[in-house]
């Protein structure tokens, strides 16, 4: 949203502002909100890979775990700067990262182990590729809910054939996160003249970031358990400072 001290980065480019007054803190941040509000992502993330890496998951949490990072990198750099190149480094990688979910999800059950991350890395690459020259704009959103819409059923397929209640939990508030944080973003999204007329803007777009950030984390901790128990690690939910949610696992010793 327009309107605020002036630019170090020059003019706007990307084809996304949000319902934040740009450069109202700094001439270096251009949504200063929506900048730091990705934090949350990156520590939850560093937490998430710490206990990934201590308890010698396999290595494709590690790398979700970087994904989520990366991610939260991208936007950080895209909100402050608000340019068309930093938005390819907050959209690319949010391709990359569901792209890496499916594979999480659906690769214990693929019987050509080979096939499918050769095929993930392909089309990830392909995409990375033409988004650099396209601008995609609402193309890119619904690229992206349909590949959000393919990993739902798997989920929810983990989901029923879960009975640990903690571990159920845990996938419920990975719903809950979902839901409210999208609330949020279709306000900042739809009524933005609406809520910039108000005396405090809520920073519709930041909360999404945080929440999304939980949700991210809820995710990854699930599906650690999930393939835990497919490992025949005995996973158990444990708690970080009694609030976050963590997989501890016994692996045997042949392991």
């Amino acid at each position: 949203m327009a309107d605020g001290i002036s630019s170090f980065w020059g003019p706007v480019t990307s084809t996304i502002e949000c319902c934040e007054k740009n450069y109202a803190y700094s001439s270096y941040i251009a949504e200063f909100y929506n900048t730091i509000s990705n934090v949350p992502g990156i520590l939850l993330a560093l937490i998430g890979l710490v206990n990934a890496l201590r308890q010698r998951f396999e290595k494709r949490f590690s790398i979700l775990h970087i994904s989520n990072m990366i991610l939260a990198i991208g936007s950080m750099l895209y909100h402050a700067t608000l340019q068309h190149v930093q938005q390819q480094s907050d959209e690319t990688p949010m391709v990359w990262e569901i792209l890496l979910y499916m594979y999480i999800l659906y690769s214990p059950d693929w019987h050509y182990r080979s096939t499918m991350p050769t095929f993930l890395f392909l089309y990830g690459a392909a995409f990375a590729v033409a988004h650099a020259f396209l601008r995609f704009g609402i193309g890119f959103k619904v690229h992206y809910v349909i590949l959000c819409l393919l990993c739902i059923p798997r989920m929810y397929k983990y989901y029923i054939h879960t009975e640990d209640t903690a571990a159920k939990r845990i996938a419920k508030w990975y719903v809950a996160t979902i839901l409210v944080g999208s609330v949020c973003w279709f306000c900042d999204r739809v009524f933005c003249k609406r809520i910039s007329q108000w005396p405090v803007n809520p920073q519709g777009h930041a909360l999404w970031h945080v929440f999304m950030s939980f949700n991210s984390y809820c995710a990854n901790t699930f599906l650690m358990f999930c393939r835990a128990q497919q490992r025949g690690w005995n996973p158990k939910v444990k708690y970080f400072l009694g609030v976050l949610p963590y997989v501890k696992i016994e692996k045997p010793k042949a392991q």
